[in-house]
């Protein structure tokens, strides 16, 4: 597996990755999750998206992070399905923390939505402790911080 910066070409396949990744949470939340709205051209021209693909160049996911003031932003990590319990969402992330590492920032800040348990669970083992609740946009949000320095 690689991981390298996405370029205009994964449009497609980084938003069927999400809508696939996605779209079993509409029923719960009552409304197509955030990421499977984003406008994953703009994200990808900004250099705010990073890809995971196999050695035949297949995408096995994507990672969506940005620095803020003190800390890296994780917006967005999906996996294809048929990739899930592989590893990958895993090294996408360690992806996202070693970059926040080498910007010198402190923490990587996240959320996911309070209906996605397996993700609460997930980010509990990586390190990441709950900071929070509230409800944006809609959706009702569970916040997370890793210290990483």
């Amino acid at each position: 597996m690689k991981i390298r910066p996405a370029v205009p070409d994964d449009v497609s396949a980084v938003r069927a990755c999400a809508e696939e990744a996605y779209a079993p949470y509409i029923a719960a939340i009552g409304r197509k999750p955030a990421p499977m709205i984003a406008d994953f051209e703009t994200q990808i021209g900004a250099g705010l998206v990073h890809v995971a693909e196999d050695e035949t160049g297949s995408l096995l996911g994507f990672i969506v992070y940005f620095p803020r003031a003190d800390h890296m932003f994780l917006e967005n990590v999906a996996v294809v399905s048929a990739a899930a319990g592989r590893g990958i969402g895993r090294a996408l992330i360690s992806h996202c923390e070693a970059e926040a590492c080498s910007l010198g920032l402190s923490a990587i800040r996240l959320y996911t939505n309070e209906k996605m348990t397996a993700n609460l669970s997930i980010y509990s083992r990586l390190g990441y402790k709950e900071t929070g609740r509230r409800t944006e946009d809609g959706f009702n949000r569970v916040y997370f911080e890793k210290t990483i320095i």
